[in-house]
Formats: C-alpha cells, sequence, structure tokens
C-alpha cells in the first residue's frame, strides 16, 4: 500500500530536471496535480470476493524513470516493420515514453494536421495545446494526478475543421529498457468541427527480461460533427503492466468508435470514460480480452448522455483459459435532460478451463423516462452439444474448441471499419486459439515469450 509516495518523493527530488525535460504546458498542471495526490492512495479493489485490478499493487515496485531523457536504445529498424499488410498507414513511435516519427510522416499528413511529440506541439502550438490538455481527464482520480505529475512528453493529433484523413494514423508503442522502467505516456487527440480520422495504437515490448508498467492517459477532444475511430491493440509481455485511462467528450452529430484489443499480455487495465454532450451524437465501445496462464484483463466503462437522441452501444468479451483471470465493469448514465436516449451494453465470456475466473459487473442508471436502455452479462463454457456436433463430423476436438471460440469473438472483430486491419485481426485472434504468439505481420517489435510467467505487478521488481 501507500506507492504514491514514492513517486511524489521521486518528484520532490527531481522537480527541476522533470522541468527542464518537458514543456511550460505541461509543467503548469504538476502542482495541482501533487496537491491532488497529498493523502491519497491508488485503488486497491477487492468486489464481491474477486480481486479486480490492484492499481496500488501494479504501482508498487521500483521501477525506473527515464527523467533526464537518456537515449535508450531500442530496436528501431525491427518496429519500422510494425505495419498492418493491405493498409497504409502515417506511422509514429513512442520508445518506452519518448515521441519518435517515421521519416515519411509528415509527407503523409495532409496540410494543418498534426500528429507529432506532445512536448514539441506545447512548444509549437501553445495555446492550441494548453486549450485542451487535462481539460478532460480530472485530477480528483488518482491515477490522472500521478501520470500529470511525471509526463514529459506524450502525443499530439489535431485534425483541422473539415478535414478528412484518407489514410489512418498508426502509433506503435514500444517498451525496450535495460532495466525495469515505467513509461509515463500522453495522447491529446484534438478533432475539431466535421473532421474525421482513425488511429491504430499497437503496444509490444520488445525485451522479456525485465519489468515494464505502462500509465497512459488519452483525451479524446470531438467538435461538432467529427468523427473518429480508436483500435488500441496490446500484444505485450507477460512481465509488462498497463494503466490505460481514456477521456472522450463528443459534442453533437458526431461518432466516436473505440475498441480495445488484449491479444498478449500481463496485468491490464483498461478505463473509458465518455461524456455525450451533444444531441444526435453515435457512441461505439467495444473490447475483446484473450487470456492464457496468469494473464490478467480489466476493462472498466462509463457512458454519460448528458444530451437527447443519443445512441451508445457497448460490446466486451473475453475468452479466458489456464489460471487467466478478467473482470468488465461496465455502466450507463442518462441524466435527467438526456431524454430519448438508445444505449445498450453486453458483456458476454467464455471460460474455456475450470481455473480461469471472471468478474463482471453491468451498470446501469436512468434519470429520466422516454428511453431505450438494456444491459445483461453472461459467463459460461463451450457449448457442449455444438462440440459433440462438431466431432461427429471428424473434427477433432482442439479444431472444434477453436472454431467455436473464433465465432464467439466475430461481432467484436466485425466493429472494426478498418478493412486491412479488420483481416489482420481476424487472423492474430486465429493464432492466439490455436496457441501462437500473435504479432502484426513482419513486425518484431514483440519479444517472444511464454505467457504462463506471472503478471509483473506481482513480481520484485
Amino acid at each position: 500500500m501507500g506507492s504514491i509516495k514514492q513517486y511524489t518523493d521521486i518528484f520532490r527530488q527531481n522537480r527541476e530536471a522533470i522541468d527542464r525535460n518537458s514543456a511550460e504546458v505541461l509543467n503548469s498542471r504538476r502542482q495541482a496535480a501533487l496537491e491532488a495526490l497529498d493523502d491519497r492512495e491508488l485503488p486497491d479493489r477487492r468486489d464481491e470476493g474477486f480481486e479486480k485490478t490492484s492499481i496500488d499493487e501494479m504501482f508498487a515496485p521500483d521501477f525506473g524513470l527515464n527523467i533526464n531523457r537518456v537515449n535508450i536504445p531500442v530496436d528501431v529498424a525491427s518496429s519500422f516493420r510494425c505495419d498492418v499488410p493491405n493498409m497504409s498507414t502515417a506511422i509514429a513511435f513512442v520508445l518506452n515514453d519518448s515521441f519518435h516519427p517515421s521519416s515519411a510522416l509528415a509527407s503523409k499528413l495532409p496540410e494543418g494536421v498534426i500528429f507529432d511529440s506532445l512536448r514539441k506541439a506545447a512548444v509549437e502550438h501553445p495555446e492550441l495545446v494548453a486549450s485542451h490538455y487535462g481539460t478532460l481527464a480530472p485530477l480528483d482520480r488518482p491515477g490522472v494526478a500521478l501520470n500529470t505529475l511525471l509526463v514529459q512528453d506524450g502525443v499530439f493529433i489535431y485534425v483541422p475543421r473539415g478535414v478528412k484523413l484518407s489514410k489512418p494514423l498508426q502509433l506503435v508503442n514500444i517498451f525496450s529498457s535495460p532495466a525495469s522502467l515505467m513509461a509515463v505516456r500522453r495522447v491529446l487527440i484534438v478533432m475539431d468541427d466535421d473532421s474525421e480520422a482513425q488511429l491504430l495504437v499497437c503496444d509490444h515490448t520488445q525485451d522479456c527480461d525485465n519489468n515494464y508498467l505502462s500509465s497512459q492517459i488519452i483525451e479524446v477532444v470531438m467538435g461538432r460533427g467529427a468523427r473518429f475511430d480508436l483500435y488500441d491493440m496490446e500484444e505485450s509481455s507477460a512481465r509488462t503492466a498497463r494503466y490505460s485511462q481514456l477521456f472522450a467528450r463528443q459534442e453533437a452529430g458526431s461518432s466516436l468508435l473505440v475498441n480495445g484489443i488484449t491479444l498478449t499480455g500481463g496485468m491490464t487495465r483498461n478505463d473509458y470514460n465518455i461524456d455525450v454532450m451533444g444531441e444526435h451524437s453515435e457512441t461505439l465501445l467495444a473490447g475483446m480480452a484473450i487470456g492464457t496462464g496468469h494473464q490478467h484483463t480489466d476493462n472498466n466503462s462509463s457512458v454519460n448522455h448528458l444530451a437527447e437522441r443519443c445512441h451508445s452501444r457497448q460490446l466486451f468479451k473475453y475468452v479466458l483459459d489456464e489460471e487467466s483471470t478478467g473482470a468488465f465493469e461496465g455502466g450507463i448514465t442518462v441524466n435527467p435532460s438526456a431524454r430519448f436516449i438508445e444505449a445498450y451494453q453486453s458483456n458476454k465470456n467464455l471460460l474455456a478451463s475450470t481455473s480461469a475466473r471472471m468478474h463482471t459487473k453491468p451498470q446501469l442508471l436512468i434519470y429520466c423516462d422516454d428511453v431505450k436502455c438494456s444491459h445483461g452479462a453472461t459467463t459460461g463454457q463451450l457449448d457442449a452439444e455444438a462440440l459433440f456436433y462438431m466431432r461427429s463430423r471428424g473434427i477433432s476436438e482442439k479444431e472444434a474448441r477453436t472454431m467455436l471460440m473464433q465465432a464467439f469473438m466475430a461481432d467484436v472483430i466485425d466493429t472494426v471499419r478498418m478493412d486491412g486491419l479488420r483481416d489482420r485481426l481476424r487472423h492474430l485472434v486465429d493464432k492466439r486459439f490455436h496457441g501462437q504468439r500473435s504479432f502484426c505481420g513482419s513486425c518484431a517489435a514483440s519479444c517472444h515469450e511464454s505467457n504462463n510467467a506471472k503478471p509483473s505487478a506481482h513480481e520484485p521488481a
């Protein structure tokens, strides 16, 4: 317990270096973040006898911080091969916690579009960054305050009014370090009115011999009529922990799709917080997790309807095998002013072994009439009759199980609106269910190791 103090002590001892290696816009919020952390603890949650992700335990090990921005060697040549076949993207990288554009990035972006280092953008476009940075992620959440206290760089994406990107953006996050490391990552996305963009984020671990922790906050500002798709795919190591918090605000007529995909990892906690502020907005929040070994995946969602005539849908599915565990806690809130809302939530889970465990808690909070809302959750095993039917037609039990699990995930994959990614994801899921490590095409950014090791938060640093 009390993991916050080790980081506030580091901040106080190194404040000058932290500020010097960052930008004024980011530095300006550190004191408020420090004050917000006084006498606070990171969540250490246990619910109904099932141990959910303990954020305090996740941050407790003695991870290193690259405060002085030392150049840590990363196999960039391998990383640059990370691309989804049959899909051309404008690609950039976050190597541990530092932004690195590809050599051709600028030439692939329309005029006025920014896809760059948050630190650099805060210097070159201070008013644009300052008017949005930290406006959605509240400091009264200890995880947000800790990230805001320590972050020195990040990613800034800006799409001007009326600009519609024909080429998807891609961001590859890579861990590689000679010692255990915590990367404090920040992503600020500003979609101006009537703009359109798609972003694929890929998390990889290049070196499996060390423990890693990713503390990430994503803020998505959606203007009127804006359309934005975010696909967040994790293929990391069993010794990598990830705590990602997304905060989004939608204005009238906007359309937001977020799909979180956990293929491999150690301990993962994703929080999705979406405020629907304008009428006729659409929200699709989806996710999948495939768990083996001691892998743990925890998704938490909150869609807050504050305007009339909006539509939201949540769909999360898990397949858990061996001793893996999962958790889902999803919420829909319909405020008194939000009439004529349609909001639906579904969480379905398959336990492929007797040792796997799943915790699910869907919630509805409705404070007005004239709405259509529903939620539901199911957890079970593979259909015995379907298995028998398939085996009676000469299909092996292993192959029959794999085919049923593939079919189970199909509707989550179908939410992907990038053709190349959707096809590739089917292939990656197929490989995962066949017991193979699954990587994006020729990408060598991920390490090759057994996923049977326990998550990093449970190991000494």
